[in-house]
């Protein structure tokens, strides 16, 4: 530490959020090194032949991280950032290692429980360290960068391992890239970041409420059984985002378990299902870097809104197509609309949550958030046994222009503007 008192903006703070866009984007390569290879590796080495099954990886992974994301909430607010962002990239090291040998199906679903732990405890702090960072005015913003980060990573990891295994095979080769990703993010965190609490501490000494009171039973005081019951039901915005936040995650779920599946079904070669296992992502990811700060200037809702009926038109798209040009185009929709949803509703729960215990907020958000894979591998993976996958990719798009509806009725707008957003 260096001893000067704390300073809340994006300009005063530039060296350190930088710092943990690049360690997000770590975080995002540990994940996006399975997007294209892992469901592959299901049906060729494995012989997992029903959907289900494959998606056994995806459930492990969602619920560890979805549980770890609730713990990283309580855990930094009670021993502060860094000591639980650096034990989350201590848990990341082995994955790789397993990855590339696994000798069963069971060893694979080893490696996503500790990714699935790494995930939540890495990624929940980066993003509340941002917000401790930023404070109120330039919070989607940072978002948008901090999710940026992690999914431009997520593509870029989830090409290149394409074209790797297409050219070395499915393993070990394409998981070298997860090695270098844990011991860079480690290295990182133990030697570089510094702790934000003091920031989050700062911003509570000098919270100022809404004018209209709506927020004014969101003390400081208040505890964590009393968050999770508002983050999950009680309060109409937190609520609002925690269950849109399952709906989306429920579809990339589909989206990382599935659709190459699907593509693969049609005749694609692995090189074009990692184009295409990369430009969601991508797209994702690189218009999180405007949608962030457009919702800091025309609120929260309309983006929501917009985002989730846009990525049910994509996944429809995805249903009824057959060849690899429609498919590229219906992802490309589908990383939109989740750019204009994903940083939103992380902004949102910001926005509504006090700054003494927003960490906790974002924690069951996240909880709800990454409860989605579950679900999505439950009901994804039934359906498509059943019915095959484009009746389960079906299904997915009603249950998102469903969400996009309860979100239009429920939410309310979040986001005032600040005075000093120029910082």
């Amino acid at each position: 530490m260096t001893g000067r008192p704390p300073r809340l903006g994006l300009r005063e703070n530039l060296a350190q959020f930088v710092l943990l866009v690049a360690v997000n984007a770590l975080v995002g390569g540990m994940y996006g090194q399975e997007r294209t290879v892992l469901p592959l590796l299901a049906e060729t080495e494995f012989g997992l032949t029903r959907y289900s099954g494959v998606l056994t990886f995806i459930l492990a992974f969602g619920a560890t991280k979805a549980v770890a994301n609730y713990a990283a909430g309580a855990l930094s607010d009670r021993f502060g950032r860094k000591p639980v962002l650096v034990g989350g990239w201590l848990i990341a090291l082995p994955v790789p290692l397993l990855l590339m040998w696994a000798p069963s199906w069971g060893w694979v679903i080893a490696a996503n429980v500790l990714l699935g732990l790494n995930q939540g405890l890495t990624w929940s702090t980066t993003v509340v360290m941002k917000i401790d960072l930023v404070g109120p005015a330039r919070r989607g913003l940072a978002m948008g960068l901090n999710e940026a980060a992690g999914y431009v990573a997520v593509a870029a990891t989830a090409l290149a391992t394409g074209y790797i295994a297409a050219r070395a095979g499915l393993r070990p080769e394409p998981f070298f890239l997860g090695v270098a990703f844990a011991a860079l993010g480690l290295g990182l965190s133990t030697l570089l970041v510094r702790e934000t609490r003091d920031h989050a501490r700062l911003e509570a000494a000098n919270h100022v409420g809404r004018a209209d009171g709506r927020h004014a039973h969101l003390h400081a005081g208040l505890p964590s059984r009393q968050i999770l019951a508002q983050v999950s039901y009680r309060e109409p915005a937190l609520s609002a985002a925690s269950h849109a936040g399952m709906v989306n995650n429920l579809m990339d779920g589909v989206a990382w378990g599935l659709l190459p599946l699907l593509f693969a079904r049609a005749g694609l070669p692995v090189a074009q299902i990692g184009v295409l296992a990369a430009l969601y992502p991508a797209v994702w990811g690189f218009g999180q870097l405007a949608t962030g700060a457009l919702s800091d200037r025309t609120g929260r809702k309309p983006l929501i809104v917009t985002g989730q009926f846009l990525q049910a038109a994509a996944l429809a798209l995805v249903a009824i197509g057959d060849s690899f040009p429609v498919w590229a185009v219906a992802v490309v929709l589908l990383g939109a609309g989740t750019a204009l949803v994903y940083p939103t509703l992380l902004a949102t729960i910001g926005d509504v949550a006090h700054p003494a215990w927003r960490a906790r907020a974002v924690g069951v958000y996240r909880l709800w958030r990454d409860g989605g894979f579950v679900v999505g591998a439950l009901v994804a993976g039934l359906i498509a046994d059943a019915y095959g996958l484009t009746a389960a990719v079906w299904a997915v798009a009603a249950l998102t222009t469903a969400s996009g509806i309860g979100v239009a009725v429920r939410m309310y707008e979040t986001h005032t503007p600040v005075p000093g957003r120029s910082r």
